[in-house]
């Protein structure tokens, strides 16, 4: 049996694969952390070869040969009386799986007893010993149940049931006496009588219990360890703590430890930097080589006794923060440890989600009453009074930064249209009823950073909302809670926030790696300001890959101009609102092509239907009949004009009505203001020495004939369409500057487009997939609307996935095709991806493997985007080699 039986210490191993094959798992893991030199207990193990036939075996001989080197480390003698090594069996199955129950307090015999209990007290002594006799029951449990003894399996059930309460509570000496009593009669004659006979009579018959179980041959090893007390005398002490902040990754340990006690229960814990220098030190060395080893944060329990330091165990932690893992694989990184590849491959993509949004600190709302459910749009969490309109938020919003009042709100409509974006701009967040992921203020939130959750049971009426039996009035304050995993929730109160730190959390330097291993196709971001386009370069984005213009006229400043324009009976008129908006156009573009110097700009012509921009209240209403009269003194204005006006351009169905070129065919002096407005800026840039890229994108092509006649113009009876490329030249004439270098493309959105690419190409120097109005045409469900029946069709699996979210296989059909003959025409044809779908994982593989030259996203999706790249980068290179 001697070459059956393995000693192992934090200074003997044995890392063979003949050894470690036949130890099992948990003497695997032991044997790891002996070769790491780790301060872990000595230990024997006897192996799977023999484990399960020690029936016949001599124990004895060999349990005293090897309990010394136990002994040796712990300063304790095995069978002593006065201070007697106590000592622990482990089964250690080759199954990950573990089912056995660990076994303790092997020692402890009336002899043994009374040298123990001085050290620890008699209570505690006493439970130890009712904690042996319920171990050894649970495994004579097990052994009769094999056997088929239905009147044992009954008795011992029964008194493990007893012992299982009386272990729970907290017995005085003599009522732990009387259960010692009445349990022990239920184990082998002679139990309690000597240590080694102890220890040899439950190993042989743990060792019955492994022959009598079904599994394969030698599986399973059994290991002795020695036991160690936290509460052995005022030199001894118990703890546990992580190796590092697992919220904010500080390089510090964090966590308590118990002096003279055996663990936390009904203990009052210091902090473990309080601990005496000589042990910290070791624990510390302890956490960095665990932590090195692992290469992740990991909770480490310990014991200390007699002034000896042992790690007890180790394990992962499934509650540390996204922040505190990338700050510890960027320290690892540094160090050398793990090289960028492991790095970037140890961060699932979702996650950075925790970093770039505020969390709701969840102590802080334990109090509070909570509404559970809804559709995430946008991840994070927001606080603020609640308002059930935009000009009443506005207005709630411009008051409290007036009296220097908390400014935070919560915008709550059944849904929002274009005409809100300035509302969900000042907002902390948005609660809508209808739409889902992909809903107009899902997609608003996400591109400004804010909250959205969709809550269907909500029923808005006037200036209050109910969920259930709960109202909500207006101007009460809420807490959204919109994880990335998990269920959302509404905290009826205020809550604690943590706010995110890109710079803090390690978030910028971690995306500086990862952006070295994207490789070619890359992130652009969707952004309408500077200030948007700088974030997005502060997130990795390669240039910008949609700046909606239409978000630009929402502004209060702007919009009764552009309404000005809208109304406009004649083209003279028109123009002249023109001129007023094309100097605002000017900064705007000013503004982002110079804050993006060097990267692509991609700028989207106006796209959103004209009714979109009109007054949709009396409030509304007045302001802008009252900023006609101020142009006009001598006008004549009704609130009936205005409104005949606004009839007239109402249609059945906008979002395939008049909007994007269709308007610029109608109405050329539009995108004729647009297009001077980003030229006269981009050769401003040039002429002051910064690298300006617009690309001009025209929205909602369905052929070529269409893009042909917005691009290069066309000669009619009577006149003729000055197109977007002789504007351009009138520019750069008027100006008397170089040609700079641009390129016009058209956003894919329409599946007649897809399957036209070939022709549209003639005239489009890029494609730009459009895939939330690609997705609505394609399988015709309203992105707005699908979420009040996509549940029936989620019961009855008619549709695998929201298609908001991951690319349908049809949509993907036609992005395919239309990069095929699109390139077939202009093989140099650039193409991206620039809705919301492009910051999902899934489809930015597809768009990867399909050819697309990038996605683009809000540019709070960036970083997550750029992780996902890198991670499908490094396994398509692997994938080669």
């Amino acid at each position: 049996m001697k070459s059956n039986v393995h000693v192992f210490s934090n200074t003997e191993f044995d890392d063979k694969e003949s050894v470690l094959s036949h130890i099992g798992v948990r003497g695997q893991q032991y044997m790891e952390f002996a070769a790491l030199k780790l301060p872990i207990l000595p230990e024997f193990i006897i192996d799977s070869e023999v484990a399960a036939s020690l029936d016949s075996v001599d124990l004895r001989s060999t349990l005293k040969k090897y309990m010394k080197k136990l002994e040796a480390a712990t300063g304790k003698v095995f069978n002593d009386q006065g201070d007697p090594l106590l000592v622990k069996i482990v089964i250690s199955p080759n199954l990950a799986i573990v089912h056995y129950p660990t076994l303790h307090n092997y020692g402890l015999t009336d002899t043994t007893i009374p040298g123990f209990t001085r050290f620890v007290g008699d209570e505690f002594g006493a439970h130890e010993v009712l904690f042996l006799i319920k171990g050894n029951l649970e495994i004579e449990l097990k052994i009769a149940e094999l056997e088929e003894r239905t009147k044992d399996v009954a008795t011992i059930q029964k008194h493990i049931d007893m012992l299982t309460e009386e272990l729970e509570k907290n017995l005085t000496l003599a009522e732990y006496n009387k259960a010692i009593q009445k349990h022990k009669s239920l184990l082998d004659e002679g139990f309690f009588d000597d240590s080694y006979g102890q220890l040899e009579i439950a190993l042989k018959r743990i060792s019955r219990l492994l022959s009598l179980e079904v599994m394969e041959e030698n599986d399973t090893a059994l290991i002795v360890q020695p036991m160690v007390y936290g509460n052995y005398g005022k030199d001894s002490a118990s703890g546990g703590f992580f190796t590092r902040n697992i919220v904010t990754g500080e390089k510090k340990l964090e966590g308590l430890f118990y002096q003279n006690k055996f663990n936390e229960l009904g203990s009052s814990g210091k902090d473990i930097s309080q601990i005496d220098r000589r042990f910290l030190s070791d624990l510390e060395k302890t956490a960095r080589i665990v932590e090195d080893h692992f290469k992740e944060i990991r909770s480490i329990r310990f014991t200390i006794e007699k002034n000896k330091v042992w790690l007890i165990d180790q394990r992962p932690v499934m509650s540390k923060s996204t922040q505190a893992d990338i700050k510890t694989l960027l320290d690892l990184n540094e160090r050398k440890v793990i090289d960028e590849e492991h790095m970037i491959g140890a961060v699932k993509p979702g996650q950075l989600n925790e970093i770039l949004h505020p969390i709701i600190d969840l102590g802080s709302v334990k109090d509070l009453p909570v509404i559970e459910g809804g559709i995430s749009g946008a991840p994070g969490a927001a606080i603020g009074r609640v308002y059930f309109g935009t000009d009443r938020l506005l207005e709630a919003y411009k008051s409290f930064q007036q009296r220097g009042e908390d400014t935070r709100c919560i915008l709550c409509m059944p849904a929002t249209f274009a005409e809100d974006v300035k509302a969900i701009e000042v907002a902390s967040g948005v609660l809508s009823s209808e739409g889902g992921y992909a809903a107009h203020a899902s997609v608003v939130a996400r591109q400004y950073g804010k909250v959205s959750l969709v809550k269907p049971d909500l029923d808005i009426r006037g200036n209050r909302g109910t969920i259930g039996k709960t109202v909500i009035k207006e101007g009460d304050v809420i807490s959204l809670n919109v994880p990335h995993y998990g269920d959302p929730m509404i905290y009826l109160g205020k809550a604690g926030l943590i706010e995110p730190d890109p710079e803090e959390s390690g978030l910028i330097e971690f995306i500086k790696i990862v952006k070295k291993h994207v490789g070619s196709f890359n992130v652009r971001a969707n952004a309408d300001t500077p200030r948007d386009a700088a974030l997005a370069l502060k997130f990795g984005a390669e240039g910008i890959g949609l700046c909606r213009t239409e978000h630009m006229f929402f502004d209060a400043k702007r919009i009764n101009v552009f309404r000005e324009m809208i109304v406009s009976e004649t083209q003279g008129k028109r123009v002249k609102a023109l001129a007023k908006l094309k100097k605002m156009q000017f900064n705007d573009f000013y503004g982002i092509l110079k804050v993006m110097g060097g990267k692509t700009v991609t700028i989207r012509l106006l796209d959103a239907p004209l009714h979109e921009f009109l007054p949709h209240n009396d409030t509304e209403m007045k302001t802008f009949i009252e900023y006609l009269k101020q142009q006009d003194k001598n006008a004549k204005i009704s609130v009936a004009d205005i409104q005949a006006s606004c009839e007239a351009l109402r249609e059945f169905n906008p979002m395939l009505g008049h909007r994007g070129c269709r308007i610029a065919v109608s109405y050329p002096e539009i995108y004729h203001m647009q297009i001077e407005a980003i030229f006269e800026a981009a050769y401003k840039l040039v002429s002051e020495g910064i690298d300006a890229k617009p690309e001009i994108m025209i929205p909602l092509i369905m052929n070529d004939a269409e893009l042909k006649l917005i691009v290069y113009g066309k000669k009619i009876e009577g006149g003729a369409y000055k197109g977007i490329a002789e504007v351009e030249k009138d520019v750069r004439e008027r100006l008397k500057v170089k040609p700079m270098s641009f390129k016009i493309g058209t956003m894919i959105e329409l599946p007649v487009a897809a399957l036209g690419a070939g022709e549209i190409a003639r005239y489009a120097e890029f494609f730009s997939f459009g895939t939330n109005d690609l997705t609505q045409t394609t399988i015709g469900l309203s992105r707005d609307d699908y979420n009040s029946f996509m549940p029936d069709y989620t019961q009855f699996d008619i549709m695998d996935a929201n298609p908001f979210m991951q690319l349908n296989i049809h949509v993907k059909e036609l992005i395919e095709t239309a990069v095929r003959r699109g390139r077939m025409t202009r093989p140099d044809l650039h193409t991206g991806l620039c809705g919301e779908h492009g910051a999902i994982p899934e489809n930015i593989r597809f768009c990867k493997d399909v050819g697309l030259n990038y996605v683009s996203c809000s540019a709070y999706s960036v970083p997550i985007a750029n992780l996902a790249i890198a991670q499908f980068t490094m396994e398509d290179n692997a994938k080669a080699e």
